[in-house]
This record gives structure tokens, sequence and C-alpha cells, in this order.
């Protein structure tokens, strides 16, 4: 959002042609930790490598969570019968690391699936989708909780966790922990579960789905495979895995950012003299990429490139963003910095990293890297994958995202390419445009720019809920006829 403020999550080269100011022979540089403090989400300290670890290196650290100054919600849920937690787990297979997380037991059945969110960056921790998003609360500005009435956590069990480690409240005495590419963040989530199961076999059985958005692209495939593989290699705890989404997320970069350009022409950000310079600007951006291998060319220089320059938000093209006005989640950092609010997750004296330049710098390496090719053999195996998009996002835009969709090789490519659009209907209104075919979705969000459960929380409540229950393509009157039935 995980999103900057959302912390920069996935800029490149191509977007920075459309967005920053023109330069002349000047090295065209990118400044992460000074764009973060312009969004209010500047750490403290730049990634959790603590000397002295407040937890035992050998179990689990855990504790019921109750927020203070949660107000009473107006449908009568209360605390007392649900069991959220806080805490942290140990990472079986690495070196110190200790991976924090939050669990919020479903408002209606224990029974729910079990959701895992997995937010973006890389480098973002999941309190912004806890606190901004999805999640059961939303923090006043006098910094009292108010619940959310769209949260998630209506219709599903649901977990986040801050990764890779070194973001968030998670944190390692080793530095090498920190992680480089998918498969150590997809090794240190299948432990993390392991871990979580093992602690809470009530839920083993319950259906099990991966979730997340932006830069989580890359992490969901990744993630989704890895558990498929722990299952079918019998490693450890069997999950229950039945599916995974992906919110305006960058999973096949090499295909996304060449419809930059198409989105921005279509949308009338840019005319057609600047689409051809963009595009012939994109042809050199590969050459460099090819011969110098390496992940982006914004720290080398591009002498005499003249660089279109738009003042919207480019998670949000209907709004224009000046200095930190685009999002504010300050809010989240004065609220997590208050003494009763960390005594009651039990971090102690970690300090919280709400976007990591060095978690982000890290996965460098992973950025262009296509994930889409671990996932046809996942839809063939059965496994449900939804990828949506808010259609007035920019960085992430549907377009792209539709494109490596249809471009996906699988046994059901043709069938799915040839699907019609259906309108998605929320309370007899069309909220978005779905294609659909056997095992895999793709959903086009009305009225919303990178952050969906934000910009239309009822539609995205509604697009989990019916998709967890497999009636995605019903209306809403005829899914909640259908879910009856069954």
């Amino acid at each position: 959002m995980g999103h900057c403020n959302r912390c920069f999550f996935t800029l490149c080269p191509l977007l920075l042609l459309l967005l920053l100011p023109s330069s002349s022979g000047a090295d065209l540089q990118f400044d992460f930790p000074a764009k973060i403090r312009d969004l209010n989400l500047f750490p403290s300290q730049d990634v959790n490598i603590v000397r002295h670890p407040n937890c035992h290196a050998d179990k689990l650290v855990e504790k019921p969570l109750r927020f203070p100054n949660l107000l009473p919600a107006q449908s009568g849920v209360s605390l007392d019968n649900l069991a959220h937690s806080a805490g942290y787990y140990p990472i079986a297979h690495s070196n110190a690391a200790r991976m924090f997380y939050f669990f919020f037991e479903s408002r209606n059945s224990k029974k729910d699936p079990v959701v895992i969110w997995l937010t973006g960056g890389p480098g973002c921790s999941s309190e912004l989708a806890v606190f901004y998003e999805n999640g059961p609360f939303k923090i006043a500005d006098n910094m009292s909780l108010v619940w959310n009435d769209y949260g998630w956590d209506k219709v599903s069990n649901l977990l986040y966790v801050d990764q890779p480690t070194g973001t968030g409240f998670s944190y390692s005495s080793d530095k090498r922990d920190i992680r480089h590419d998918e498969e150590g963040v997809s090794n240190d989530l299948y432990d993390f579960l392991q871990a979580f199961f093992a602690e809470h076999p009530e839920y083993v059985e319950n259906d099990f789905f991966i979730t997340g958005e932006s830069y989580a692209g890359h992490y969901i495939p990744a993630f989704a495979a890895r558990v498929h593989r722990g299952n079918k290699a019998k490693e450890g705890i069997h999950i229950n895995l039945k599916g995974f989404a992906i919110g305006n997320g960058l999973t096949d970069p090499a295909i996304q950012y060449k419809a930059y350009t198409d989105y921005a022409l279509d949308m009338g950000i840019i005319q057609k003299t600047d689409y051809d310079r963009i595009n012939k600007l994109m042809v050199l951006m590969e050459q460099l990429h090819a011969r110098l291998h390496i992940l982006f060319v914004i720290r080398y220089s591009i002498p005499s490139c003249h660089i279109l320059t738009i003042s919207m938000w480019y998670y949000d093209i209907r709004k224009k963003c000046e200095g930190s006005l685009c999002y504010d989640f300050s809010n989240m950092e004065k609220f997590l910095s208050i003494k009763s609010v960390r005594d009651a997750l039990g971090v102690g004296d970690i300090a919280f990293v709400s976007c990591s330049s060095t978690v982000y710098q890290a996965m460098l390496v992973d950025w262009m890297r296509n994930l889409e090719v671990g996932i046809p053999g996942l839809l063939e195996d059965g496994i449900n994958m939804l990828v949506y998009a808010g259609e007035y996002d920019l960085i992430c835009n549907w377009l792209g995202n539709s494109k490596w969709v249809h471009a996906m090789e699988w046994s059901g490519q043709k069938e799915f390419v040839s699907s019609p659009e259906v309108p998605f209907t929320v309370d007899d209104s069309e909220a978005g445009l779905l294609k659909t075919y056997g095992p895999l979705s793709f959903l086009k969000v009305h009225d919303a720019g990178h952050m969906v459960p934000m910009d239309q929380p009822k539609a995205a409540l509604e697009m989990l809920k019916r998709w967890t229950q497999g009636t995605l393509s019903e209306s809403g009157d005829d899914a909640e006829k259908l879910v009856a039935e069954m």
C-alpha cells in the first residue's frame, strides 16, 4: 500500500518518464528515504536489526490483543467473543528472524476461511492495511479506534504479517535474514504458517486464501507455489490452500511496464506525440537492462531526456498530489508510538518501520522477475486465482494486469480470453467488470485507485466474500441464495 504514501510501491523507469520533471543532461535519481519522509512514513531506524532481542529464540511469543481506546461497535460486536492476538513467531529456517503478525477472528464464524494479507513495497508494513484498508479498525484523529464496517474479518479469519524481515515490527539480530528474492520471502512465510497452524490447530481445516496488493504481486504467486509444493511433499502441516488474489499488483513487469503508455494515452494523461517519444526511450531502457543486467536505469544518466511532467497522483489519477497530502498515514505512526498500544502489542522497544528502504533496496534484484511463470501449474491443480485492479491506478494499472493475465499460457487460456465481461454488481449497482473461466478471474473495479479496499470498501468486502465462497460471478442476491443452498 502497500502503496507514495504507500511508499513508492512499484515505481519503474517508464513511469518516471511520465511523472518526473524534465532534465537536461542531469542524472535521474530517486531518493527513496526522502520520499517516505515526504509521505509521513519515514522510520526512526531503517530496518529492525537488533542486538538484544526481546523474545526467546526458541518459542512463540503471542498474547491476546486488546487495543486501548476502542469505541463500542454500533452493531453490537464485542471483543469478548472474538479471539484477537498479536505477537512474534520465530522463523524456523532463518538465522534469528522474528515475524510479527496480527490475527483477527472472524466476526461471523470461526469456520470462515483463513485469509492472509501481504502488503507490498517491497518493505512496507501490514499495519497500513490493518488501519487504512480492510482491517477490523480505523484510527480516529483523537487516537481512538472505531470498528470498520467493511473489515475483511466480517467474512474471514484474518492474518496480517510484517514481512519481509525488517518490515513493521518484524526483526532479526542477524543481517543475513534480510531477503533478496522470492525464494527467501516465500520460505519465511511458509515457516510462519507452519508455526501459526501448529499453535492454532483449530483453523487447520479451514479453507486458506492468500491476498495482498502492489509488490505483493511478486510475493503472492511465489508464496502460493511454496505452500502448494509443501503440501505435495507433505513437509509439515497440510495447509488447505484454495486460492490467491492479487490487487493492483506487479507480477509480470515486462508486460505491465509496456502498458503504461497505452493506459496513459487511453486516459488522456499524455498525447500521441508523448506516447511515441516515451516508447522510443523505453526501447533504450530495455537495451540498457539487457546489456548491463540491471534492474533499473533510473540511476544512470539519460542525457537530454525531456520528461513529461504531470501533477496527478499515480496511485489515483483522479487526484492531484501536492506535498504529503495525497495519502496521510501519520495517524498510524502516532497510534503505534503510544505506550499503551505498544504494551498491548507486546513489541517492547522494537522500532516500528513503516516502510524500509533497506528491505526495498535488498529486493531490487527481484523486481524485474516474472512471477507469472509459476501460476499456470497452480491453476492446473485447481488453485483459484483472482486478479483485481482499481481502474484509476496508473502505477499498477488494470490494463497492464489484464494484459499479463490474458497472455498467460495455461490449458484454459483460450476459453478465458473468449469469455465475456459481465457486470460485478453490489447493491444492484455495477461496481466493476468481471471476466472468469474455471479457476481464473479478473476484475476491473470501478471508482478505485491503487488501494481498492480503501477506495471501495464495500465492493472489496463483497468481492472477497463471493470469491472465497465460489460465487464471484453471481449477483449479490443470487450469491446469497446459492450459498444458502450449499
